[in-house]
């Protein structure tokens, strides 16, 4: 069952240019944080990653956690998340959206759904 999961899913949510990034971008003997879930493989540019030195540093984000003291400094007026916001669509357009952040075309970060 986990493989069929893993050739569904791999490719499509694993970004591997955001972790190679990271790894051109850190300084030699960094570290580099990845927090998050993955599924399947990720290509790395190991040669870089072990020729600078750096350290991998990984976990599952704690959304549990942080999510009730997030969303009261959100209602609080602490903090605004609306920046992040590229698009507004209705529901009927939701199919569309998803494509469009899957292939992260026309800027999409974060979609706002209204039914």
């Amino acid at each position: 069952m986990i493989e069929k999961v893993q050739e569904t899913v791999a490719g499509r949510m694993e970004r591997p240019y955001a972790l190679n990034q990271a790894i051109v971008a850190c300084r030699p003997g960094g570290t580099i944080s990845l927090p998050g879930v993955f599924v399947g493989g990720v290509p790395t540019m190991m040669g870089a990653f072990v020729g600078k030195g750096l350290t991998l540093r990984t976990g599952q984000t704690h959304v549990q956690r942080y999510l009730e003291p997030l969303m009261r400094r959100i209602e609080d007026g602490q903090i605004d998340p609306s920046f992040l916001i590229t698009h507004k669509i209705k529901l009927e357009d939701g199919p569309d959206a998803y494509k469009m952040f899957q292939e992260k075309n026309d800027g999409c970060i974060k979609v706002v759904i209204n039914p």
